[in-house]
This record gives structure tokens, C-alpha cells and sequence, in this order.
């Protein structure tokens, strides 16, 4: 019995040791992949900024208005305006053009944009060019207002200059499916437009007042900027949408032409440079993965720094 107990203890450490080295070279694998992750990143942002367009000389300066303007987006008032300033700021660019393919967003965001267009252009004295792609239309539309002429595409879609606040109503469903409603406010109004609860005509008649305010302040931003170029009918601030000839022949936009039509024939300097700002690789896996994936690469380097 002793001699088999013997056999019995020999196997069980065996098969821990065995056990144990297949952890540490899992272990070991995972640091190196960390690593290598590591390496990567640096390599990437290495190469990125090495491929950076550098200007030399006369040149047209490119701002990208893409997706939907929120601040929380690439399109937002915080990015837009940075990439503006360094435009306008470097002597060699002779005009900026804004590049825009947006079907809008936040008029909030869109009049920051405008505003600081009105003063950059007022500061230095450059012209400003809208170039509309596939989609300009309601805060994107707002931006393309504030630029000294408006290019578009004769299929590009131009216009909804308008104000929308939506939401959807669930009393009806609620009382089929015999769901009762609890909701406690301090304050008369905190409960204003609440989804589960009836329609209240004062708190919808105060949200029409306040989009309808919202509105004429998109309209004030498109006469000034268009001027008397405009031809107004009562179509023109309804909403509605056009296309890129449509919007031409109601003054809303100037002529046909693209990016880089613009560049040779209306700035006379074809080389572009892009001024919009750029993530990084870093910033973008920052965003994908979260912040976990940096907590871990860190313990993995430590981890790579103690093998022995």
C-alpha cells in the first residue's frame, strides 16, 4: 500500500507541475501580446504623424463637416472649430473650404461653428467656401450659410431649414396593458413632455414657442449669410429639402462645383491640405475598448519588466 500511495503522489505532482507550466507560458503569452500591442500603438503613432501633410507654401485649406454635428462626434463645434483656427491661421492658405457631407445635428453646435466662422473671417481677412457633397441639409445647412458662397453637386441634397423636437407617447399602450403611471415631481414643469404621462397642452404649446424661437434664429443665420441672393417663397424656411440645382436656382446655393474645382478655378491654389483634426490610433482604441484595455496593457508591461 505504501508503494502505491507513493505512485499515486508522484502522478499528482507531476500533473501539478505540468499544470503549472502550461499556466506560465500562457501567462508569458499574454504578457508578450500586450507587448506587441504596445509596439504597435507606438509604431502606428509614429507613422501617422510622419504622414501628416506638412503646408509649403500657397495652398487651400480643407475642413471636414462629416456625419452628424453633435458634440460628441466628429463633428462637433469643439473639433470643427480647432480645425478652423489652424486653418485660418496659417499664412500659406489662401482660402478655407468646408467640406461638408452632414445630414445635421445640433443647432447649438452648428451656431458655435457659424459664429466662430463670422470671426475668423473677420480676423483674417480670408474667404470662406462651402463645398456640399451627398448631404447638407439643417445644421450642416447652418454652417454652409456662414461661408462667402455655397458649391453643391446638381444631385447633392440641400436645405430642411427647420427645428424638430420628437418623442413618441405610451399612455394608450399603458392602459391596455393595465401599467399605472408614478411620477413624483418638485417643480409644476420637471415632468414636462414625459413620455408616460398625457399630452399637456401648456407644456406643448411652450416647446412649439421655444422651437418656433429656435427656428427664426436658423432663418436670421441663412438671410444674413445668403443675403440678396436669397429668393424667398414660403417653401423656403418650411423644411423642405432640394436638390443641388433646386438650391442654386432658389439662391441657396451659388454654383456647381466640387473640392477640388474649387481649389484650382475659385482659390487658384490646387494643393489641399486637410486641417481637420484627427484621432489618433491611440484615442480610437481608447474609445473602442474603453479604459480597460489600457488598465491592462500597463499590469502587462509591469509584468514584462519582472520576468526573469
Amino acid at each position: 500500500m505504501p508503494a502505491r500511495d507513493d505512485g499515486i503522489a508522484r502522478e499528482f505532482a507531476m500533473a501539478y507541475l505540468t499544470d503549472r507550466k502550461r499556466e506560465r507560458r500562457w501567462r508569458l503569452f499574454f504578457r508578450f501580446a500586450w507587448l506587441l500591442v504596445f509596439i504597435a500603438i507606438a509604431w502606428a503613432l509614429v507613422a501617422e504623424r510622419s504622414a501628416t501633410s506638412v503646408p509649403n507654401g500657397p495652398h487651400t485649406a480643407l475642413v471636414e463637416v462629416r456625419g452628424e454635428i453633435a458634440s460628441d462626434t466628429e463633428a462637433s463645434a469643439e473639433v470643427m472649430v480647432s480645425g478652423l483656427r489652424a486653418a485660418f491661421e496659417d499664412v500659406g492658405a489662401k482660402a478655407v473650404v468646408l467640406r461638408i457631407n452632414s445630414p445635421g445635428g445640433s443647432p447649438v453646435q452648428a451656431g458655435i461653428i457659424n459664429d466662430e466662422i463670422q470671426r475668423l473671417k473677420a480676423k483674417h481677412g480670408k474667404p470662406v467656401y462651402a463645398v456640399c457633397e451627398e448631404l447638407c441639409a439643417s445644421a450642416a445647412y447652418y454652417i454652409a450659410a456662414g461661408a462667402d458662397e455655397v458649391f453643391v453637386d446638381k444631385a447633392s441634397i440641400v436645405g430642411s431649414i427647420g427645428v424638430l423636437m420628437d418623442g413618441f407617447g405610451f399612455t394608450g399602450t399603458m392602459d391596455k396593458l393595465g401599467i399605472e403611471r408614478r411620477l413624483l415631481t418638485a417643480g409644476t414643469n420637471k415632468g414636462m413632455l414625459d413620455p408616460f404621462s398625457p399630452q399637456n397642452e401648456q407644456h406643448r404649446a411652450y416647446a412649439q414657442t421655444m422651437i418656433d424661437q429656435i427656428h427664426q434664429q436658423f432663418i436670421a443665420v441663412v438671410k444674413h449669410g445668403r443675403g440678396k441672393r436669397l429668393k424667398e417663397t414660403p417653401e423656403t424656411f418650411s423644411g423642405l429639402f432640394w436638390n443641388g440645382q433646386q438650391a442654386i436656382d432658389q439662391g441657396l446655393a451659388d454654383k456647381l462645383g466640387s473640392l477640388d474645382f474649387v481649389a484650382r478655378e475659385v482659390v487658384k491654389a490646387e494643393e489641399v491640405i486637410d486641417y481637420t483634426p484627427k484621432e489618433n490610433l491611440a484615442e480610437r482604441l481608447s474609445k473602442r475598448f474603453g479604459s480597460a484595455i489600457g488598465e491592462g496593457a500597463v499590469r502587462a508591461l509591469r509584468a514584462v519588466t519582472s520576468i526573469r
